[in-house]
Order: structure tokens, then C-alpha cells, then sequence
């Protein structure tokens, strides 16, 4: 096993592994934009996260690289000397370590894909490029170099303050990076259209506008969590930390599931509901909060943390959209920059072997401030600059370079921006069986399902003679079409339209909340049918649907009756009451 263990440390296997689970990442971020934002823009977040990757390594391996993996230092350890490993780089593949450079290149991608949550749905596709290269070329590689760099100045801070800058694998230089510039980002941009609406009294009404897949957010979480362990555990060696990669992953799976817990019982508490989304995202939180020392705190340190970052995501959420009026889709503010910058200052209190609460004084937690000034100036600073130019740049209709037109975000950009119709190309209504809870309500069924009558003559609901064509359209829900497809077979209707539909009756919804704000659920998903009957009696037809449709809640449905002026089958010609008939071929 000890051998083992040396072959693999030596031969970089592990690292490469890591580098793997953390490109596998970026799956995992698109995943989660997607799923929490509308669909309309489904393909367009797809693509950005694709870019970050893909145009990034170009950058990172001419400018951004070079920067990051300098063997020497000039200005002091501000900056490496890019120029003194080009030759390695373009040169002979053997004379460089490619496995750091792929390692440092993979953390670089991380840290773009930050930014395109917050300011998602209304972002310019060719800004975004532009913004994202700039943040490989010349924002991470910098400040990442202080950190990790041979000669940066906080990686080797201890000679002058005691300490060296804690930050294993990017509490700090990735993730308070990235969550900083996408509230810079998200502040320039502006809220998306019907995000904030001022009332005539001057205050401000906040929106909710809930994503439209959570299962799809879900999906990558587990991603991102997944592949947490890699990023955690990719920069470990064999005698890092006090536990090595075990102690690793501990405390990176206890901080996730107390930050989880936290978002869980606070958004109960406060909404008497638990927020799924929210939940979610303090999972994230807490990965984000212990990714600085996770091989230098403890399990009661984790635990600490974890539980911190839960009540830092909850309320930095609705602090930054309910005071600050930020817009940020997927909350990448609150998960990134305040749990990042949570995570970098907690080593100054909980590293065991420099820690404040271990009786070691506060050098650390010194050093820890310092450099969040630091990377929080330098970051802002490009920040500014990069979005504050870009919206200054006027396109040819005289809109913002940075922002989509009005006309591209009613639409989507999925359609706008790439042409794409729609990111799901079908969807099925419902599964072949459902099953569901046919407790009845209170309400008697005369009340409950509403038969309103459109006919001109009152006497054709009781015709039978099939001469009358009238048309029977039924409004339900969504769970109900299986059972009255069925029962409307039974009776012999085997011709019908079905269409999905928003709606709501005159209960107007029900009041829910999304990350903290109160959504007016007025428009409910329901189904149409529309059923034409002239030989099967119309009477039959409108006691099966209440008799199958009938829960005695609100929202069982209405029944809506017309006449049909004439109808024609196009295959034969034939018409009124000839062309509803199923004659064979």
C-alpha cells in the first residue's frame, strides 16, 4: 500500500484525476444557471459556460498561464515573470510541468463561469466572451499568483508577517474572485425587465422570477459537489494538512451538508416552507466557505464554518436583491463572494496550527484581511473598468454593448443569440400513469367544476339525434388528463385536442416564495381539451368530465359549451356530422 501511495503522488495521477472531476464542474455550473433561470435562455447560459472553458484556455495559455506558472518573480511577488517560461511553454513538451499548468488552467475557467449566473438572461453574448477573456488573461493569473505562485507575495507572507496567506484551493483567489465580479457585473448591468418595478409612491416592488427546472439545478449541484472533491483535494500532497485527503474530504462534506441543513430550517422558519432552491444553493455555500482550510480546520472547525455559511447565503441573498437591488438569477453573489471571503477569514480563527481560537494570536487572521483587501482591490478594479467601458460602448440602435436589447430579453437570447427555437425540442404532458390523492373536499361537485353554456339554442345539450356539432372545452389539471382521456373513451370519444395552458379562476393563486421574495402564483399550469361530439349526447359527455374531474377542491376546472357552426375532414371531404365520425380506411 506505501508503495502504492508514492507511485501515485509521484506520477500525478491523482492530481490529473482531480483536474478531471473539476472540469467536470463546469457541467455542473451550467446545469445550475440553466435550471434557475427561465428556458428561454436554456442554450444561450449552455454556450457562455462552453466559452469560458474553450476561449479561456486560449487566453490562459498566451497571456494568463505564462503569468500564473512563472518560475521567478519581479515587482516584488506581485507579478510573475511570464516571459521566462514562454520558451518552456512553446518549446520541447517534456521541460514543463503540464500537470500544474492544466491544474492552474482548470481553476481559471472555474473562476469565469462565476460571473454568467448573476448576470444571466440579459447579458450581450460577445460581451460576455470579451469579459471572459480578460478575467483569464489578466484578473485570475495576478492575484492567483500572490496566492499560489513560486515568489508571490502573500504565498510567502511570513516573512514579513510571522504567517504565509492560507487559501488551499481558492476561497479566495477563485471564488470571492468571481462571486466579486459578478456583483460588480450584475450592479452595471442592471435587473432584468419586470425584475424591480417602482410604484407610484416612488418605493420599489420586488418580483420573483422563479427558474424553470429545478430538478436540472439539483442535478448540478450533485455535480458541483461531486467534483468539489477534486478541487479540494487536487492541490493536497501526501503529508499536507493533518489528515491528508481523508481530512479533506471530511471537512468538506460536513461544512456542505451544515450549510444545507442551516438554509433548510432558516427558510422554514421564515417562509413556513423550505426553500429548495435556496437549500441548494447553501449546499454550494458551505463547499465554497470551506475551500480556503479545508486541510487545516478541524471537524468542529467544518462544522462551524458550514453553519455560518448557511446564515450568510440566506440573508446575503435577500440583503443584495431587497436593499442593494442587485439582479442576481442563481444568487452566485452570496454563494461566491460572501462565503469565499467567509471561508478565506474563518483559517485565521479555526487553523489549528495558526488559528486565533487555538491560541495562536491573530497573525493570521491578519494576513487573512490583508489579502482579501488585496484580491478584493485588484479584482474591483478590473471589474469596474471592464463593465463600465462596455457599457459605455453604444451598439448601432444606441444600446448599451454590455446589455441585450428590450426586444432580445422579451424574447430570449436562446432565439435572439443563437437562433435556437427552444432548448427542449418536446416534452411529454404526462407519464403513461399517474397516481394521486382522491380525497374529496368539502365542495359538492355542482359548485366545484363550473359548466358554463356558450350555445345559442339551450335545448342542444340535450340533443341526440347527431344533427347538432358542439364543441366542449375543459379546463383542468394537469394530473386530470389521464384519468378523462380515459373515461371520455369509454363513453366513445376518441377524437380530442389537448393543450397546455396557464391560468387561474377567481382565487387568483395562492402566495408562495422564491429565495425569499413572495411570488403571486396568478397564472397555474393547466390542461385544455377540446372535444367536438355530435353523436355521443353532449349531456353525457359534461357529467363523465365533473364525475372524473371532481376532487372538491379549488381548481378542479371548468366546462365551457358552444355551437360548432359546420366541420370539415380535409382527407375526404366530408362534413358536419359525416366528418366526426370514425369510418375505417
Amino acid at each position: 500500500m506505501r508503495f502504492l501511495e508514492v507511485w501515485m503522488w509521484n506520477s500525478n495521477v491523482w492530481k490529473l484525476i482531480a483536474i478531471s472531476l473539476i472540469f467536470f464542474m463546469q457541467a455542473g455550473f451550467a446545469m445550475c444557471e440553466a435550471g434557475f433561470t427561465r428556458s428561454k435562455n436554456t442554450g444561450n447560459i449552455t454556450m457562455k459556460n462552453l466559452m469560458d472553458f474553450c476561449l479561456g484556455t486560449i487566453t490562459f495559455i498566451l497571456i494568463g498561464g505564462p503569468i500564473l506558472c512563472a518560475e521567478d518573480a519581479i515587482l516584488g511577488g506581485v507579478v510573475g515573470d511570464a516571459f521566462s517560461v514562454y520558451g518552456n511553454i512553446f518549446g520541447y513538451p517534456g521541460k514543463f510541468d503540464w500537470t500544474n499548468f492544466i491544474f492552474n488552467l482548470v481553476f481559471c475557467a472555474t473562476t469565469a463561469t462565476i460571473v454568467s449566473g448573476a448576470m444571466a438572461e440579459r447579458t450581450n453574448f460577445k460581451a460576455y466572451c470579451i469579459y471572459s477573456l480578460i478575467i483569464s488573461a489578466f484578473v485570475y493569473p495576478v492575484e492567483a499568483f500572490w496566492v499560489w505562485g513560486s515568489g508571490g507575495w502573500l504565498a510567502n507572507a511570513s516573512s514579513f508577517l510571522h504567517v504565509d496567506f492560507i487559501d488551499l484551493s481558492g476561497s479566495a483567489a477563485i471564488h470571492m474572485v468571481g462571486g466579486l465580479t459578478a456583483l460588480i457585473g450584475a450592479w452595471v448591468l442592471g435587473p432584468r425587465i419586470g425584475k424591480y418595478v417602482k410604484k407610484p409612491d416612488g418605493s420599489i416592488e420586488i418580483k420573483a422570477i422563479p427558474g424553470h427546472n429545478v430538478l436540472i439545478g439539483a442535478l448540478g449541484v450533485f455535480i458541483l459537489w461531486f467534483g468539489w472533491y477534486g478541487f479540494n483535494a487536487a492541490g493536497c500532497t501526501s503529508d499536507s494538512g493533518y489528515g491528508g485527503m481523508g481530512q479533506v474530504f471530511m471537512t468538506t462534506t460536513i461544512s456542505a451538508s451544515m450549510a444545507t441543513v442551516a438554509v433548510m430550517m432558516i427558510t422554514w422558519i421564515k417562509n413556513g416552507k423550505p426553500d429548495i432552491s435556496m437549500t441548494l444553493n447553501g449546499s454550494l455555500a458551505g463547499l465554497v466557505a470551506i475551500t480556503a482550510g479545508c486541510n487545516r480546520v478541524s471537524l468542529f472547525g467544518s462544522v462551524i464554518i458550514g453553519i455560518i455559511a448557511g446564515f450568510l447565503l440566506c440573508f446575503g441573498v435577500e440583503f443584495i436583491d431587497k436593499v442593494l437591488h442587485i439582479d442576481d438569477p442563481v444568487g452566485a453573489c452570496s454563494v461566491h463572494f460572501l462565503n469565499g471571503l467567509w471561508g478565506t477569514l474563518a483559517c485565521g480563527l479555526f487553523s489549528y496550527d495558526t488559528g486565533l481560537f487555538y491560541g495562536h494570536g491573530g497573525w493570521q487572521l491578519l494576513v487573512q484581511f490583508i489579502g482579501v483587501l488585496a484580491i478584493c482591490g485588484w479584482t474591483a478594479l478590473w471589474a469596474f473598468g471592464i463593465f463600465f467601458t462596455m457599457k459605455a460602448i453604444k451598439r448601432k440602435d444606441g444600446t448599451p454593448f454590455l446589455r441585450a436589447t428590450v426586444e432580445e430579453e422579451m424574447k430570449g437570447l436562446d432565439i435572439t443569440e443563437h437562433g435556437l427555437i427552444s432548448a427542449y425540442g418536446d416534452f411529454a404532458i404526462l407519464p403513461d400513469s399517474i397516481e394521486y390523492d382522491e380525497k374529496l373536499g368539502d365542495t359538492p361537485v355542482s359548485k366545484t367544476i363550473e359548466v358554463i353554456d356558450k350555445t345559442n339554442h339551450k335545448t342542444s345539450i340535450e340533443k341526440t339525434d347527431g344533427l347538432s356539432l358542439t364543441k366542449i372545452e375543459i379546463i383542468c389539471r394537469q394530473r386530470s388528463l389521464e384519468s378523462l382521456k380515459n373515461a371520455m373513451e369509454s363513453i366513445g370519444i376518441t377524437g380530442m385536442t389537448v393543450t397546455n395552458v396557464m391560468g387561474c379562476g377567481i382565487q387568483k393563486g395562492q402566495t408562495e416564495y422564491y429565495r425569499g421574495i413572495p411570488v403571486e402564483v396568478t397564472l397555474l399550469p393547466k390542461i385544455k381539451v377540446d372535444i367536438v361530439v355530435s353523436k355521443v349526447p353532449v349531456e353525457k359527455v359534461v357529467e363523465t368530465a365533473k364525475k372524473t374531474l371532481y376532487t372538491g377542491h379549488i381548481g378542479d376546472g371548468k366546462i365551457f359549451i358552444y355551437d360548432v357552426l359546420n366541420v370539415i375532414k380535409v382527407r375526404t371531404g366530408e362534413v358536419g356530422y359525416d366528418a366526426l365520425q370514425d369510418n375505417e380506411i
